[in-house]
């Protein structure tokens, strides 16, 4: 979930958060294992702020390992490649050109529906060869309303087979309150991680969270650079770690050339 940046009450709106932060609550956080974050910095993941979670532990902020990723041969292959590029994991969505299908399950407001669907509009004017569809149960990602304090919104990469990660977990009290262009671009970037996308600022968290440097590590599941993509700053994607509660990032020039290289 995303963690706040402190500044004072008033000015709650403007704080920086990770798409999926951990909150001051720890009471609401089962302790990690030694063992676990040994195995998640073995397979190249930063161990900063691990979270246990139903599934498995939540890394990267919204980032989700399953228990069988951890008992995989790790790899360590953390990497610091220029500064702020475009990244994908090895797996990718395959057999293109291909339909995929995006479902909600749970109770959610008209705002959070039609922030679903303009992220799918979003992905669907790049014209791509993967096509985004609402459809009311069964999506190939489905995304499913939580109870939770312990992350805004979550999801994985893409599996072996070339399937995109079936679920995005996005925390019931952060769906409604929040401006359209926020709950859009919170969608459409888990969205991106469930088709292979990394955190375009993965190997230095701080650039767009702030704080001490931090790398997340490209992993067993890889941040292999998109060409032409920039090797400079690039504020504005919509792939960044962080964002504030009124940012609002649709794709900028550089995120569909990502796209558009991958699909």
């Amino acid at each position: 979930m995303m963690k706040f940046k402190k500044f004072s009450v008033i000015a709650a709106l403007a704080l920086i958060f990770p798409f999926a932060c951990q909150q001051d609550e720890t009471s609401l956080t089962e302790e990690v294992s030694d063992e676990a974050l040994a195995k998640i910095s073995n397979l190249g993941f930063s161990t900063e702020n691990v979270q246990r979670v139903d599934d498995g532990y939540l890394v990267e902020g919204d980032i989700i390992l399953h228990d069988h990723d951890l008992a995989g041969p790790g790899k360590e292959t953390k990497l610091r490649i220029a500064e702020v590029e475009q990244y994908h994991t090895f797996n990718v969505v395959s057999a293109l050109p291909r339909v995929i299908t995006i479902s909600v399950s749970g109770t959610v407001s008209s705002a959070f529906s039609t922030s679903v669907n303009n992220a799918i509009a979003r992905y669907n004017a790049e014209n791509l060869g993967i096509t985004m569809q609402r459809v009311s149960s069964g999506g190939s990602i489905n995304i499913r309303i939580v109870n939770t304090r312990q992350y805004i919104a979550s999801a994985g990469f893409p599996d072996s087979n070339g399937n995109p990660y079936p679920e995005i977990k996005y925390a019931k009290a952060y769906s409604s309150g929040y401006s359209d262009g926020f709950m859009t671009t919170v969608i459409a970037h888990e969205i991106g991680h469930c088709i292979g996308f990394r955190h375009t600022d993965y190997m230095n968290r701080a650039y767009s969270c702030g704080g001490s440097a931090s790398n997340e590590g490209s992993g067993t599941v890889g941040a292999v650079h998109i060409p032409g993509t920039p090797t400079g700053p690039d504020p504005n994607s919509w792939m960044l770690a962080c964002l504030g509660a009124t940012t609002n990032r649709p794709f900028n020039a550089n995120d569909k050339v990502a796209l558009n290289y991958l699909y």
